[in-house]
């Protein structure tokens, strides 16, 4: 069974960069879509960014669009988020998630924390 590990995530002040990583643990990584869904504190879960297999067609919720970036390097069975212009409400805990139709794996989470 392959594993998702997010790591990248911090205390960032508003308006700062970060990038996020997602390492898989087998090549079956190459094989699906790839997705960064977030749960801000009281919230429900918000798909912000997916990624075709091959790295060609990506989708951005308005609320992140122009501001993140998803990426993958199948060759380090990785999945990136680059976040720039961060805001307050960006804060959430963001997961690696596989799956297009379904999303039948997850990650652990790492926190994203945006405050002066």
């Amino acid at each position: 069974q392959m594993q998702l590990v997010e790591s990248g995530g911090a205390l960032v002040q508003p308006g700062g960069p970060l990038r996020l990583s997602c390492v898989a643990s087998t090549s079956f990584f190459r094989t699906d879509w790839m997705n960064w869904v977030r749960q801000a504190p009281g919230k429900g879960l918000e798909c912000v960014s997916s990624i075709d297999i091959g790295g060609d067609s990506t989708y951005y919720a308005d609320s992140v669009k122009g501001r993140f970036t998803i990426s993958r390097d199948n060759a380090k069975n990785t999945l990136f988020l680059q976040l720039n212009r961060l805001r307050s409400e960006d804060t959430a805990v963001y997961y690696c998630v596989r799956g297009r139709d379904a999303y039948d794996l997850w990650g652990q989470g790492t926190q994203v924390t945006v405050s002066s």
